[in-house]
């Protein structure tokens, strides 16, 4: 049974920082795509970054140099840095796979997604 568990979000001032992580069971994440989505009340749901199967990683224009993805492949957890956090930055995080090696910020192809972790910036 695949699932994708999201932890660290909470409640913090601009400028501040907080680190997602992104638990994976049932399977490794090794070798896949793994990104990580937002969602902002009334809006769609937007890619924030990924990491590839060669350990390449890609940001969308907002959160460039503010955001860093890594892996633990030997934890099989997923995670996300935020420093220098914004109020824009409010939304509910979370984390997907694609059982490709290959990645692309389109929501609409990865396979597998967690419930979620909030961030909220004041």
């Amino acid at each position: 049974h695949v699932q994708l568990v999201e932890s660290g979000g909470g409640s913090v001032q601009a400028g501040g920082s907080l680190r997602l992580s992104c638990a994976a069971s049932g399977y490794t994440i090794t070798r896949r795509c793994v990104g990580w989505f937002r969602q902002a009340p009334g809006l769609e749901r937007e890619g924030v970054g990924y990491t590839d199967s060669i350990g390449t990683t890609n940001y969308a224009d907002s959160v460039t140099g503010r955001f860093t993805i890594s892996r633990d492949n030997a934890k099989n957890t997923l995670y996300l840095q935020m420093d220098n956090l914004n109020p824009e930055d409010t939304a509910m995080y979370y984390c997907a796979v694609r059982m490709y090696p290959s990645c692309t910020f389109s929501r609409w192809v990865y396979d597998y997604w967690g419930q979620g972790t909030q961030v909220t910036v004041s």
